[in-house]
């Protein structure tokens, strides 16, 4: 019995001593103003506003730029170190979205895939790198006694919701225009409305009347295709960066261990992520694209 009173008065114990730790811990993370879901302007350009995901978006674009012409500026046959990367990358997309689209809607759209999958995922990985996000203008916090970030320098582009939405809306412009190709306008409207299989009599009519209020269904779709393009990549990469800020404030002497896990778990999302909204994007282009038996099948 003397033991059972000394095994639960040491529980007893241990319990209050970690709900002392958690405890504080729990109210500082509590008190800690979570990730702002708006970009922070950082400067005026005339009535244009610079934000801090813009400047992000800038250097991701710049140094991806500058990086390619250095790797490509001496091709050599046996290619090595940079252009040897490039040359995989490049290659190893190409090979996977002739795959999955076919040969002749890879040739035309393939500048668009492969751009929006390095720029997505360099700058997924761009808002990992140490100082994005705690790096800016702030003021001493009197309760904490530590300095707080107020307005941060930098930012993830792809946490802002208006970059990626700006991609979706270019997508759904190309993707009109590839439609429009491929199909024709009449050809684009019998897509949307015409009647699918081989049917006769009073039956083709009534498939007449349900494919045509299906074709408003799928009208309804394509325009809610870059509202779930844009919040699901948004989504993603804000909720990451929220928990990479809320782990690094939990425990502010474990500020530097506690969010390395997930570091590395954003960076598996990040080429997810990057990877998902290329896929998306060349499967609904195939879908308008296809029209004829053969590509159907294909």
């Amino acid at each position: 019995m003397s033991s059972h009173r000394y095994f639960f008065r040491t529980k007893l114990i241990g319990l209050c001593f970690i709900s002392g730790l958690i405890a504080p811990a729990m109210a500082l993370a509590a008190e800690h103003e979570p990730l702002s879901l708006k970009a922070a302007p950082l400067f005026q350009i005339g009535k244009f506003s610079v934000t801090n995901s813009m400047l992000v978006s800038w250097i991701v674009a710049l140094a991806v730029i500058l990086f390619a012409q250095i790797a490509t500026r001496n091709i050599k046959t046996i290619p090595t170190g940079a252009q040897n990367f490039w040359e995989w990358l490049v290659e190893s997309l190409y090979n996977f979205l002739e795959s999955i689209i076919g040969r002749e809607l890879v040739q035309k759209t393939f500048w668009f895939f492969a751009t929006i999958f390095i720029f997505i995922l360099f700058t997924n990985w761009a808002g990992l790198i140490p100082g994005v996000g705690t790096v800016g203008w702030g003021h001493i916090d009197p309760a904490i006694g530590a300095f707080r970030i107020d307005r941060p320098l930098l930012r993830g582009a792809n946490a802002d919701l208006n970059m990626t939405s700006a991609m979706a809306v270019i997508f759904f412009g190309l993707w009109l225009i590839w439609a429009l190709q491929a199909n024709g306008i009449g050809g684009f409207l019998m897509h949307l409305f015409g009647p699918k299989g081989e049917t006769s009599g009073v039956l083709k009519i009534l498939m007449v009347v349900v494919f045509f209020l299906v074709g408003w269904l799928e009208i309804i779709g394509i325009l809610f295709r870059p509202i779930s393009l844009s919040f699901r990549l948004f989504g993603n990469i804000y909720a990451g960066e929220s928990i990479l800020d809320v782990m690094s404030h939990m425990v502010p002497f474990l500020a530097w261990l506690l969010p390395i896990p997930f570091y590395f778990l954003e960076i598996l999302v990040g080429f997810v992520q990057a990877l998902v909204f290329m896929l998306l994007t060349a499967i609904f282009t195939l879908l308008i694209a296809q029209h004829s038996p053969g590509e159907e099948a294909h």
